[in-house]
């Protein structure tokens, strides 16, 4: 569903990424982890067109988006949805109309149809009852639940998680995780940004580090408890950066 090939990306004299190689199958959710500014957010900006590299290809179900131009992404915006780690909801919005906007923008369901969806879907996010606050009346954790519920609702095949549990309480934390395992058994594939391993041990299906600008290792996780000789084991432990 998601392949990076040879993929490069610098700004200015700083090199971020060279040679990226790696592949997020149908499906399938990849843990991305690495040290705090190594390009993780870059990669997950790139897929939707927000940066584009200097050398190699992005590809989404099969399309080449590396040559796109802006007009051009917005049939693959549709198919991939980005969570933003702060919820990135319009303040001047309540809930409701946050979520009717990508409704209103990209369909043709009357205004009775994106109500119940919406209604229904904030029932499904544990956020009944709160279809009218405003973002500021809205928690941290309930705002991206919020951010989520909108990335979701026009039923992407790819969901990019950019360190959607940072600063959660257990309980929000538990909720985004189970949204994303309901996600995955529908068939959505996704890419997790995080340095929250717990979460990434229960919703990753494999697990990508990356350092110095490279992917130096892609495994399963469930095998990365049983060799502590891996890299990710490694850099899990605090042993390298």
């Amino acid at each position: 569903m998601i392949e990076f090939d040879s993929f490069s990306k610098s700004f200015g004299r700083k090199k971020v990424h060279k040679n990226i190689c790696f592949k997020a199958n149908e499906g399938e959710c990849l843990g991305l982890i690495g040290g705090s500014g190594v390009g993780k957010s870059v990669i997950l900006r790139s897929i939707i067109g927000l940066e584009k590299p200097d050398t190699g290809h992005i590809f989404i179900d099969g399309d080449d988006i590396t040559l796109k131009k802006e007009s051009e992404m917005i049939s693959v915006r549709k198919k991939v949805a980005y969570v933003f780690q702060n919820g990135a909801l319009f303040d001047s919005m309540c809930v409701f109309d946050n979520l009717a906007y990508p409704l209103r923008e990209h369909t043709d369901l009357s205004e009775r149809q994106i109500a119940k969806r919406i209604l229904n879907l904030l029932e499904e996010f544990g956020l009944k009852g709160g279809h009218l606050l405003f973002p500021s009346e809205l928690s941290g954790g309930m705002q991206k639940r919020v951010g989520l519920a909108r990335s979701i609702i026009l039923n992407p095949k790819v969901v990019l998680y950019d360190e959607p549990t940072a600063g959660l309480d257990p309980f929000n934390t538990l909720k985004i995780q189970e949204v994303i395992l309901k996600l995955k058994a529908r068939g959505v594939t996704s890419i997790f940004v995080t340095h929250d391993m717990p979460s990434v041990f229960a919703v990753c299906d494999r697990v990508a580090l990356i350092q110095h600008g490279e992917i130096v290792e892609i495994i399963p996780t469930p095998q990365i408890n049983k060799n502590e000789d891996t890299e990710i084991s490694k850099f899990i432990q605090g042993k390298i950066a």
